[in-house]
């Protein structure tokens, strides 16, 4: 019988998340401005790296909207001004970005040319480098006080795209010690500034009214780190937080549902298919497998309803996808399994992974595979996932990375020489597929491409997509203009505000 998420009873669930509450309400209270309303947020994970912007912890400047970037991009993923007003592509490999006028770090220096070259070339010489930078060589140099130019190694299109990345804001140079930390404290350009870091705790950001843009709604930002799921939750319930990142699909069922958002992930959860040696090296048996998966049984039973049944490789976070996709002729026709033995294998890290693994198990037994499973913590499958150990193995994947753009995952996952190539697919039409696509600009062109190269692997049934991730927000009745963004890099805005006369 398939295991459902347990749902704590009422009393049990309250207990440590109202002793949270009674922080959050300190805090709101504390910090309260004659300026106007403050708002709170519960965080799902703390600070890895003392929210340096050179690491994950980018994410969280961006969200709280005090650091900021030369690009932003917008719904369908293409690039937009931010921080750069303008920029061309001068040659291949060279690019000219001009930069905002009138613009001052939360210190109060000018944002200049120099300050750009400085927060970029940081990024390149770090260790690690921030993933957006992965195989990409990358100088900057300034062009008169108002403009950089950016060469690459080698012809890049995604350039504008990778210069989005949170990892990649742009700091004062007071932020770079010498020691090679940067501290963020007070040296963005964002309508709110950082005023405080408490550790893994807390952190605390005001209005900055020398923002070169709109000026911020509410007085400021006071943000807990909230890693229990079921505090979080109770946060909302209680009115203690005012904007609750990624409540459980336990605990929806106990908020109100109209403080409950659900937003679409580009996040694919992914059956891979082992190509190269075993029984899923016939084709016959893979389509099989395909043709065994029911997946409204999967979105009902296990994600109860709160994600979305696969079509493709990408789901609507890219809201354009759907529009370029068709029918995938020349499919291979299934072929009876007859008891042929296979192992399924996944890992614990995701609640929902084992779940889904007991379900697709009496899926493939009930067409005809006879399955094993094997499931382990991720840090101890990995390797054998990617040394091609498994017949079948279930994934949450990622499908846009950093860029927006999906094609650095198509290439990492299925081509011949990529890297996580799960399902060990070398297949020359993939790999001619995703080479058309990796040089085409961004644009109409280039989405073709990228649905046609998702067709190229889909017909191989190397991967197997099931379902489209959703991640659930929580808003008090009090909040308007919080962003849901899809690849979580908004959250608070300038456009936020609160409603003090509201019930929260």
């Amino acid at each position: 019988m398939l295991r459902r998420s347990l749902r704590l009873s009422l009393p049990v669930a309250l207990a440590t998340p109202l002793l949270l509450a009674g922080c959050f309400d300190e805090q709101r209270q504390s910090t309260s401005s004659e300026a106007g309303e403050r708002i709170s947020v519960a965080m799902l994970q703390p600070p890895r790296s003392g929210l340096t912007p050179l690491s994950d912890d980018a994410f969280k400047l961006s969200r709280w909207s005090t650091a900021e970037t030369l690009i932003r991009l917008d719904a369908s993923s293409d690039p937009q001004p931010f921080l750069a007003t303008e920029w061309e592509q001068l040659e291949a490999n060279t690019w000219r970005f001009v930069i905002r006028d009138d613009v001052a770090f939360h210190d109060g220096t000018p944002l200049t040319a120099s300050d750009v070259v400085n927060s970029l070339t940081a990024a390149t010489q770090a260790a690690p480098k921030p993933r957006i930078l992965d195989g990409v060589n990358m100088t900057i140099e300034a062009d008169g006080d108002n403009a950089v130019i950016v060469r690459t190694e080698k012809a890049d299109p995604l350039i504008p795209n990778r210069l989005s990345s949170p990892q990649l804001a742009i700091l004062a140079a007071s932020a770079y010690g010498e020691d090679g930390r940067v501290n963020p404290i007070e040296a963005g350009t964002g309508p709110f500034v950082l005023k405080e870091i408490n550790g893994t705790t807390s952190a605390r950001l005001d209005r900055f009214d020398g923002y070169w843009g709109e000026p911020a709604a509410v007085a400021g930002i006071d943000a807990d780190y909230v890693p229990d799921g079921t505090a979080r939750a109770a946060s909302l319930r209680t009115g203690a937080a005012d904007v609750v990142e990624a409540i459980p699909v336990s605990q929806v069922a106990l908020l109100d549902p109209e403080l409950v958002f659900e937003v679409p992930m580009p996040r694919t959860n992914t059956l891979y298919l082992n190509t190269e040696s075993g029984p899923m090296s016939d084709p016959g048996l893979r389509a099989a497998a395909r043709e065994a998966i029911d997946r409204p049984a999967i979105v009902n039973t296990v994600y109860e309803g709160r994600a979305d049944i696969a079509e493709g490789l990408l789901g609507p976070a890219l809201a354009w996808a759907s529009d370029y996709r068709s029918p995938i002729e020349d499919r291979t026709a299934p072929t009876d399994p007859n008891g042929t033995e296979i192992t399924l294998a996944t890992f614990t890290d995701r609640a929902e992974l084992p779940e889904v693994a007991v379900l697709l198990e009496q899926q493939l037994t009930q067409a005809g595979f006879s399955v094993n499973q094997e499931v382990r913590e991720y840090a101890h499958i990995e390797a054998d996932a990617l040394a091609g150990e498994f017949d079948a193995f279930i994934l949450s994947r990622a499908t846009v990375l950093d860029s927006g753009d999906p094609v650095a995952y198509m290439f990492s996952d299925f081509a011949c020489e990529g890297s996580f190539n799960i399902a060990q697919l070398c297949d020359p039409a993939v790999d001619e597929a995703l080479a058309k696509a990796a040089v085409l600009p961004t644009g109409d062109e280039r989405r073709q491409a990228i649905i046609a190269a998702e067709a190229a692997i889909l017909r191989t049934d190397a991967a197997i997509p099931m379902l489209h991730e959703r991640v659930i927000q929580g808003e008090s009745a009090r909040v308007t203009n919080a962003e849901r963004d899809p690849r979580e890099r908004m959250l608070i805005t300038e456009k936020t505000s609160i409603d003090a006369d509201s019930d929260s």
